[in-house]
C-alpha cells in the first residue's frame, strides 16, 4: 500500500507536526496524491521552498499555476531567509481550490524529536487531522541533542535533559500533549529502529506507522 492509504489521508486539509521528517513526507505524500488529485503543500510556520515543485507566492499566481499543475507549494517570501509562511490567501480558500492541502505546523530545527511550546503548533482549524512525525534516530541521544525544546520534553517526560531519549519518554510527551491523531515513526533503518517503533505504538492509543521515506518502506504498528 501506498503512504497515502496506509495514513488514511482523506480530502481537505492534513496538518503535519513533530520532529524530523515533516517535509519529507508533505512531498511523499503530495506526489503519491496528486497523481489523480490536486494538491497544495503549505506551512502555517515557515519552510524552505519545495525543491522542483512551482512555487505561488501570490494569490494570482496561486491559480495561474494551479491551471496546469496538479502538484504545487505556495507561501509569501519571508524577507532575508529564503523561507515561506503561510499562504496568502485563507486557508478556507485554498480547501475551495484543492483537493488535498498538507499542511507543515510545525518546526523542529531538524531535530527527531520535539515538545511544543504554548504557542505551537499552529494547526489550521480546518484540518481534519494531525500527523505526528517522530524522528527514530532520537531514540537513544540524550534529549538535550535530540529533542528540540529538550528542556519541556524533558520535563513532560519527567525525566533529566541528560537522559536518554526513547519509546517511553516519547510516550508521555505524546500522551502529555495530545496534539496528534495519529503517529508516523520516520527514520526505521533498522530492526532496532523497527523495535523502537513497535515499543511506542504500544504505550499509545492511537493509529502508528512506522518506516523509511527515503527507502519508501512502511510498517504498520497497529
Amino acid at each position: 500500500m501506498k503512504l497515502a492509504e496506509l495514513l488514511a489521508i482523506r480530502p481537505g486539509v492534513t496538518a503535519v507536526i513533530g520532529g524530523g521528517g515533516k517535509t519529507t513526507l508533505l512531498r511523499t505524500l503530495g506526489e503519491e496524491l496528486a497523481g489523480q488529485h490536486t494538491v497544495l503543500l503549505c506551512t502555517t510556520t515557515k519552510i524552505f521552498p519545495f525543491q522542483d515543485l512551482p512555487c505561488a507566492r501570490t494569490a494570482e499566481s496561486l491559480d495561474v499555476l494551479r491551471q496546469s499543475h496538479r502538484l504545487l507549494c505556495a507561501g509569501t517570501d519571508v524577507p532575508g531567509t529564503g523561507k515561506l509562511a503561510a499562504p496568502a490567501l485563507p486557508m478556507a480558500d485554498l480547501v475551495e481550490r484543492f483537493d488535498y492541502v498538507l499542511v507543515e505546523a510545525d518546526g523542529a530545527a531538524r531535530r527527531p524529536l520535539k515538545a511544543h511550546a504554548p504557542h505551537e503548533p499552529v494547526i489550521p482549524p480546518e484540518a481534519n487531522q494531525t500527523i505526528c512525525v517522530v524522528g527514530a534516530s532520537g531514540f537513544g541521544q540524550p534529549i538535550l541533542e535530540a529533542a528540540h525544546r529538550s528542556e519541556r520534553y524533558a520535563s513532560l517526560a519527567g525525566v533529566a535533559e541528560t537522559a536518554e531519549a526513547a519509546p517511553e519518554t516519547e510516550a508521555a510527551v505524546l500522551r502529555a500533549e495530545g496534539l496528534h491523531d495519529k503517529i508516523y515513526v520516520n527514520q526505521v533503518e533498522t530492526l532496532w529502529d523497527l523495535a523502537d517503533a513497535r515499543a511506542l505504538a504500544a504505550l499509545l492509543d492511537c493509529p502508528v506507522l512506522a518506516g523509511s521515506l527515503h527507502r519508501k518502506e512502511y510498517f504498520p504498528c497497529w
